[in-house]
């Protein structure tokens, strides 16, 4: 179904718009489209071909952030053996803020699966939807601006990345792992709503870009991994080598997509991808009106 050009390009295409603020699952139905692919976007094929890149992108978050799991896992131990959590112990309170974020996402994906699968044989839908995600940010950002002092919870500007998370109370995690799961209609970005929910519960932008990589992890990562049966089914077999590409060109475009948006998000905000979203969400629904 996939060539080796089609899955790399797809590939890389996924592992920069999944943490990018401007939706993988937009973009991976918008863009075969427009090149002017003749895909099934609704096959098993192509499904398949996207769970295999998010397992990448997925297994590079995991990898990228690894000192920090260590300390996440080490910080459950100890919150489990002493049945609390310490005031001090950040990692425990990291720990447990990404158990309960990632609840709401994997609860809504199970139980609309079905539906949201439908979506991605509407391209012009993503594009409306990616015009929508653009306003979100700038919502965000402005009603953050506006709101900044009056967050009762405030994260301290001095303290570390992690730290600034841990502030959160388990409530604003739900509250962040919800907003995550808009994600699940193709132009809603993931990092992008996990983030806005982050900015408003009162974190700077680079917690909250740190902060939604975590939570994507397990999301991501779980999601693929149920789905590894259809992966490695026989049915697959004549598709492992497309899939394989696509894999690896994700995992490298994850990689320096994290890297650079980490630094990025230490002194800038989501402005400039809000803008390419309502900008590119109305060029691509002209051009499919158009029928280029």
């Amino acid at each position: 179904m996939l060539n080796t050009f089609q899955a790399a390009v797809l590939g890389l295409i996924q592992g920069i718009t999944e943490l990018f603020p401007i939706s993988s699952l937009g973009h991976s139905v918008i863009l075969p489209r427009l090149f002017g692919w003749n895909l099934d976007q609704n096959a098993p094929a192509f499904l398949t071909f996207l769970i295999a890149t998010h397992l990448a992108t997925a297994l590079v978050l995991f990898l990228f952030f690894l000192k920090d799991w260590i300390e996440i896992f080490k910080g459950l131990g100890r919150s489990i053996r002493d049945r609390k959590i310490a005031p001090s112990d950040t990692y425990a309170k990291l720990g447990w803020l990404l158990i309960i974020g990632t609840v709401p996402a994997g609860i809504l994906g199970l139980l609309l699966e079905k539906p949201i699968r439908a979506l991605f044989a509407s391209p012009l839908l993503a594009a409306g939807m990616l015009i929508v995600n653009g306003l979100i940010l700038l919502a965000a950002e402005r009603l953050r601006s506006r709101q900044a002092r009056l967050h009762a919870r405030r994260v301290a500007e001095g303290g570390s990345p992690d730290a600034q998370i841990a502030e959160l109370s388990f409530k604003q995690a739900v509250g962040v792992g919800t907003a995550q799961a808009a994600a699940l209609i193709p132009g809603i970005s993931r990092s992008g709503s996990s983030m806005v929910g982050g900015l408003l519960s009162g974190l700077n932008n680079e917690s909250a870009a740190r902060f939604s990589f975590l939570l994507a992890t397990p999301v991501i990562g779980a999601a693929a991994a149920l789905k590894l049966p259809e992966l490695l089914s026989s049915s697959m077999a004549a598709e492992r080598g497309s899939f394989l590409v696509g894999a690896v060109c994700s995992a490298v475009a994850a990689w320096f997509s994290t890297k650079f948006l980490l630094r990025f998000f230490e002194t800038r905000t989501l402005t400039p991808f809000a803008v390419y979203c309502v900008i590119g969400g109305v060029l691509y629904t002209v051009l499919m009106l158009l029928g280029i």
